[in-house]
This record gives C-alpha cells, sequence and structure tokens, in this order.
C-alpha cells in the first residue's frame, strides 16, 4: 500500500456520511449497505447516521490509485485509525465483508472493488463504539438469539444469512456485534422511547363517524392514565390527549374512527419527540467517542 494519506482529526467536526440502503443484488442474493447490521435488522442503532466529528476531508469517494484489488491484497491495509492514543489497522477485506461475503462482491474477473472512503469510514465508526463497549465490559449472550428474534421475528442464523450473502458464522457475528451496540445505546440513552403506535383499522364503509367499543378502547390504551376508566370519563383535562378528543364523545364502550385516528396522530408526535430525543443523545454521545479519533485512508499503490 502507498501512503497517499488523506487525515481527518474528528475533533475538528463535520457531517458523516452514511451508505444508506442495501446496495443492489448481484445473481439472487442481497448485499448489504454499512453499516451491515443497520441493513439487516433495520433497527436504529444509529452507528452509521451520525453527524459530526468524524469525516473524511478532501479526496475521492473511494480510497485513491487503484479502483479495484486482488484476492492477494484483500488483507492490505487500507486505513488506520486511531482511538485514544492507540492505533488499528483495517484491512480491504473487513470493509468488503461489512457489506455481504465476498463471492457476492467479485467482479467477474476475480478482482474487488476498492472499499470506498464511506464504507471505511463506517467501519472505523462502528469499531470505534464496539471499543468503548467493550471498555465498559458490556458483553451478551442469549441476548443475540432474542435481539434476532426481536428484529427480525428468527433466530436461525443460517436462513437469516442465505438472504443476504452471509454464512451462518458471519451472520450471528454481526447480529452480535449488534446486539453489543444496543446493549451501550440503551445504557447511555436516558429518554424512554414508546413503542411505536399502530393506526386504528380504518371502517369498512370509510365513514369517519362509524363508532365501536374497539375505537374506545384503542384510544384509552394510548391515553393510559389520562382516562379515568372508573368514572367513564377523562382523569385531566390538561393532557395531550384531552387536548386533541376533547371535542369528540368518547366513553369506555363507544368512539368513532375519528376520535381513534385523532388519538393515534397524538401517540405517533410522542413517539416521534421521544424517539428524535433519544438520537440526538446517542449521536452526541457517539460523537464524543469519535472527537478522540482519527483516520488516515491509504491508497493502492498502481
Amino acid at each position: 500500500m502507498a501512503d497517499s494519506t488523506i487525515e481527518k482529526n474528528s475533533a475538528k467536526g463535520g457531517t458523516a456520511k452514511t451508505s444508506g440502503a442495501p446496495k443492489a443484488p448481484k445473481g439472487s442474493k442481497r448485499s448489504l449497505g454499512t453499516p451491515v447490521w443497520i441493513a439487516i435488522c433495520v433497527v436504529a442503532l444509529v452507528v452509521g447516521v451520525l453527524c459530526g466529528h468524524f469525516l473524511l476531508s478532501g479526496g475521492s469517494g473511494t480510497a485513491t490509485g487503484s479502483t479495484t484489488i486482488s484476492e492477494s491484497q484483500l488483507d492490505s491495509t487500507i486505513a488506520t485509525y486511531t482511538y485514544n492514543g492507540s492505533s488499528h489497522a483495517i484491512t480491504a477485506r473487513e470493509v468488503l465483508e461489512q457489506n455481504g461475503s465476498l463471492d457476492n462482491q467479485s467482479n467477474d474477473d476475480g478482482t474487488y472493488n476498492v472499499p470506498s472512503a464511506d464504507d471505511i469510514l463506517s467501519y472505523a465508526r462502528n469499531a470505534v463504539v464496539l471499543e468503548d463497549a467493550n471498555s465498559q465490559n458490556i458483553t451478551v449472550t442469549d441476548d443475540v438469539s432474542q435481539y434476532a428474534q426481536s428484529t427480525l421475528g428468527t433466530d436461525d442464523y443460517a436462513t437469516i444469512g442465505s438472504n443476504y450473502g452471509l454464512d451462518e458464522d458471519a451472520t450471528k457475528s454481526l447480529l452480535h456485534d449488534a446486539a453489543v451496540i444496543k446493549k451501550l445505546r440503551d445504557s447511555v440513552v436516558t429518554t424512554t422511547v414508546p413503542d411505536q403506535p399502530t393506526a386504528p383499522t380504518a371502517p369498512s364503509d370509510g365513514n369517519q363517524d362509524t363508532t365501536s367499543a374497539d375505537y374506545a378502547q384503542y384510544i384509552i390504551n394510548l391515553a393510559g392514565d389520562e382516562w379515568d376508566s372508573a368514572n367513564n370519563t377523562w382523569a385531566s383535562t390538561d393532557g395531550t390527549y384531552y387536548s386533541a378528543l376533547s371535542t369528540y364523545s368518547i366513553s369506555n364502550d363507544s368512539a368513532s374512527y375519528a376520535a381513534a385516528e385523532q388519538a393515534y396522530y397524538v401517540a405517533y408526535s410522542n413517539y416521534s419527540t421521544a424517539a428524535s430525543q433519544a438520537s440526538s443523545e446517542w449521536t452526541a454521545y457517539v460523537n464524543t467517542l469519535l472527537s478522540k479519533t482519527s483516520i488516515q485512508i491509504s491508497s493502492l499503490a498502481v
């Protein structure tokens, strides 16, 4: 590797980029975006969508030099990041494997595309977060299975991996990392995020004024202690649900679809606000880690 160095100390700020959605499929299998656990699990770990502090400053979207590498170059160091004064090498293989199996990413001539700078940065960001979790002795055992089941509906790692061009061991390893990061996130984020509400089912005739006991129960479940079931009325008149629903006729046994839909809007607004606050907390925490980090991306000798 020739050191055509692009270095950015993370304390200088900026906006970190993400790779977004999974890449287009090759053959019959899907490949993964970066980081892979966001693409697989579709969970809000937010590791790949952080703002500030850890950014490539200048250069192209890929490591400069050759655009492809041979199999013999996969274990070459393509970047080095320094966190808390300790340096760590990153190989092309490590960056590529976060997007799926190598077989799924090889070109027709047996070469591989040089990892993009965005992919390298995402790999380093996640490595820093995992290192922080390790320093806090955050571990997961049965949590990996529980995590897979809660996010994907199954802990059959072979089946999950087959959908993304990953073998069973690689899938379990990535889900393990995801569970660790989630556990770290849960330990540092103080905002409680409620479950994302599900919209009420519209009446078959489309009439907004259709009433039912189900709509009433839907509203009462969302309103929680704002509703007094014993007295069949609102417990107070200063809550967000009362403010939105005071003009509707609601009882323990009857409410309209229109009222239920309004309750859903309140619930979703509460959820969105809390989720945004939690995301900001997590972003600030990780950016503190990244402020102690710098990265040097090398180019291949042509």
